[in-house]
């Protein structure tokens, strides 16, 4: 029996007085979410009320709405307030995000609701309401295939974080601040500079009566507050968003084309902003604009550009393009992701800092990858020479080296059919030659034979990428789930100077390198590419590195795949150390509950790492129902459960009662648990456990009423140790 229903009408006045009233004549007074959507226009409107007559008659009344044919009514007993705006606000960023439909909604989604059981309940509750629009025809991609579009992860119908929020006011106030003709916005990898530049453009171009004010918290209160201010200066505000890399330019220009109120247009290159001036341009990826150093084809349109403003060309860059055509201009700034001579050199932004008209601020979390600021700094510590005492260990995110590159292409592969954006990239050490001739291989590397990117723009979703390798300048600018990573033959470790080398004839990159001469310089830019490239991968960064001392040199600061996962320095103790945890002696099954032996035969594994053994212990499991993350025959880590909630973990779960006839005990699987009502309106728990099995035959285990009783969480999987 379903938690929700979806009744579907047509949108007039006589099907309101009849078929809706009395359809729900039990919510009439109820919270709800409905649909209006035109199947012929593809537009859409996503509302949730207490009153659904009143709100509905209102509707009629609007000359937007009643080109709008039908009504499709969400109900739950479920509902209340909270969980109403909550599905109203993930229904708008999915279906946005969808493409179905275009919708008219103007609220922006910034409000996050907190209430009872979000997690455990509303969720499941909205993916089950998912799937059945999907059924419906109403929506077409499924939530994780969402999860992993562009559409989605830019789309500023997504709630904001409190540090994305005080980045808008950042920005804001740099726009109201009548001292600063520029603003330079200083911001790492990850912190979320393009979603805040595109967030920017919707709030400038959403009139307040779109808004729903009733759900904005404080914090966003503040941040109305600052945009009445910045809305009244600007009354018709004309901007643009300028990215400098074509291919990422792209995928935002898309992104734009499906918000209201948003065009295509309105993301440009730094070439296009000489026809008009406007009165604010956004810079994102500020550090790839260019000066006229290794230009290539590009150098006649450079000196036409720097002729009609009346600049020498030979002085000048796209960065004094930007700061003459605007009244006001925004620029995101990383200097570490400079990564050619052609980008303006940072001296540059030095001096343009230091001028009284320029106003600078910083951004300082780390809002992508999973590992959060500990990863990022651990990564510039690496390249930057500064003290690394341990070996990168954070559980929640998988940064290991490999010695095998099939392997590492394997794994990869592995990480695409279950979180999918998991991609092989590489520095530019090797000539395009499938290029002009696609039969032949760019990367040979032992037995492995690879190819450049065929495209260069979109690379990341273009069909042919999972197969191939790409470059920085296909992925600079956007986010991957895990990220394979090449060093290539250019870049070395010397050890008896303690310092990094690079090979100018080994880097194939021509127009990266013609200009230079110290070295010093290229090493400088080589370094950020691989700075980079380590920051794209959001769940994890897999690393290979092709020379010997480069690779002994990272072998003493990243995990050993094959240590990790192939049992090369793991070892099994009779005794314990200080980096060793309890090995229970049982084989747990991943297929079904299984017989195993006393918890009091223990033995110790050597996880190489100081772990807390009244905290962690290890097992071994045994089937093949979780094998698209545990391998039959793995040895596991787990972390002992103590509390809250377990929905959606991979879990250690022991039952005595169950299945008595078999003297089954435990099991790993995905743990789900759900209130039900029966037709007495009694409330009980169904528990589900999930498998996660490339074998679709393997079903999951369900228990409910008194099978659930003596159902007890051991631990939460954390990852596979051999």
């Amino acid at each position: 029996m379903k938690d929700f229903k979806i009744n579907q009408y047509d949108f007039k006045l006589d099907e309101l007085k009849t078929k809706i009233a009395q359809d729900h004549v039990d919510y009439l007074s109820w919270p709800l979410v409905y649909l209006l959507k035109n199947n012929g226009s593809k537009k859409a409107y996503v509302g949730e009320t207490t009153d659904i007559a009143n709100r509905l008659r209102t509707h009629l009344k609007s000359p937007a709405k009643i080109t709008l044919s039908s009504v499709d009514i969400i109900t739950s007993r479920f509902f209340n307030k909270s969980a109403t705006l909550d599905l109203e606000s993930n229904l708008i960023k999915y279906m946005s995000a969808d493409g179905q439909y275009v919708l008219q909604n103007g609220n922006l989604g910034i409000a996050n609701h907190h209430y009872y059981q979000k997690k455990e309940t509303y969720w499941k509750l909205f993916e089950g309401i998912w799937n059945e629009l999907n059924a419906l025809g109403i929506t077409k991609h499924s939530l994780s295939y969402i999860d992993n579009s562009d559409l989605f992860k830019y789309s500023p119908y997504k709630s904001l974080s409190k540090e994305q929020i005080e980045g808008l006011k950042v920005i804001l106030n740099c726009l109201l601040d009548p001292s600063a003709k520029v603003s330079i916005i200083n911001g790492g990898a990850g912190t979320g500079k393009t979603i805040m530049a595109i967030f920017l453009f919707k709030l400038l171009n959403t009139d307040f009566a779109d808004f729903n004010h009733s759900d904005f918290d404080e914090e966003d209160d503040k941040l109305f507050v600052l945009l009445k201010k910045v809305k009244a200066k600007y009354k018709k505000i004309d901007m643009a968003l300028v990215i400098p890399m074509a291919s990422f330019r792209k995928t935002i220009s898309k992104v734009f084309k499906n918000i209201k109120g948003l065009s295509g247009n309105m993301v440009v290159g730094p070439s296009d902003i000489i026809k008009k001036t406007y009165d604010v341009l956004i810079v994102d990826e500020g550090h790839r604009l260019r000066r006229r150093v290794n230009l290539g084809s590009y150098y006649g349109t450079f000196d036409t550009n720097c002729l009609k403003l009346g600049l020498n060309k030979f002085t000048a860059s796209e960065l004094d393009w930007i700061t003459i055509q605007s009244e006001k201009s925004i620029i995101f700034y990383d200097q570490y992701q400079s990564i050619k001579p052609s980008d303006i050199l940072k001296e540059k932004f030095l001096d343009l800092k230091a001028r009284k008209d320029v106003r600078v601020e910083h951004l300082q979390s780390q809002l992508r990858v999973l590992g959060g600021n500990e990863y990022v700094k651990f990564v510039n510590d690496i390249f930057d020479g500064n003290t690394v005492l341990n070996k990168y260990s954070a559980l929640q995110y998988e940064f290991l080296i490999f010695d095998d590159l099939k392997e590492m292409i394997h794994e990869i592969k592995k990480k695409e059919k279950e979180f999918k954006l998991s991609r092989i990239v590489a520095g530019y050490a090797w000539e395009w030659v499938s290029k002009k001739n696609g039969d032949q291989y760019d990367i040979v590397i032992e037995e492995n034979k690879l190819r450049w990117n065929s495209v260069t723009s979109d690379w990341i979703n273009s069909k042919n990428s999972l197969e191939e390798v790409g470059c920085i300048h296909t992925v600079q600018g956007y986010d991957l789930n895990f990220t394979g990573v090449i060093i290539g033959p250019e870049f070395d470790y010397d050890f008896d100077k303690k310092k990094f080398v690079v090979y100018k004839n080994k880097y194939k990159d021509k127009n990266g390198k013609n200009s230079i001469k110290d070295e010093t310089f290229l090493l400088e830019y080589i370094i950020n590419i691989y700075r980079t490239l380590l920051l794209r991968g959001i769940r994890g960064t897999y690393l290979y590195v092709c020379n010997d001392n480069l690779r002994k040199f990272f072998n003493q600061y990243v995990k050993n795949y094959s240590q990790e996962n192939k049992g090369a320095k793991i070892r099994i103790l009779e005794f314990k150390t200080e980096t060793s945890i309890p090995l229970f002696d049982l084989e747990i099954s991943a297929g079904s509950f299984s017989e195993l032996q006393e918890l009091e035969n223990i033995k110790y594994i050597d996880v190489q790492e100081k772990l807390n053994p009244d905290e962690y212990f290890a097992c071994k499991i045994v089937g093949e129902s979780m094998n698209k993350i545990i391998k039959n025959g793995s040895i596991c880590l787990f972390k002992k459960y103590i509390g809250g909630s377990r929905n959606g973990l991979v879990t250690l779960v022991e039952n005595r009662n169950v299945f008595d006839e078999s003297g089954s005990r435990f099991t790993v699987k995905e743990y789900m648990s759900k209130k039900l009502f029966d037709e007495n309106g009694w409330q009980h728990e169904e528990i589900t456990l999930l498998p996660k099995s490339f074998n679709s035959e393997i079903k999951p285990i369900i228990l409910r009423e008194e099978e659930t009783i003596d159902l007890k969480v051991v631990g939460v999987f954390i990852r596979v140790i051999s």
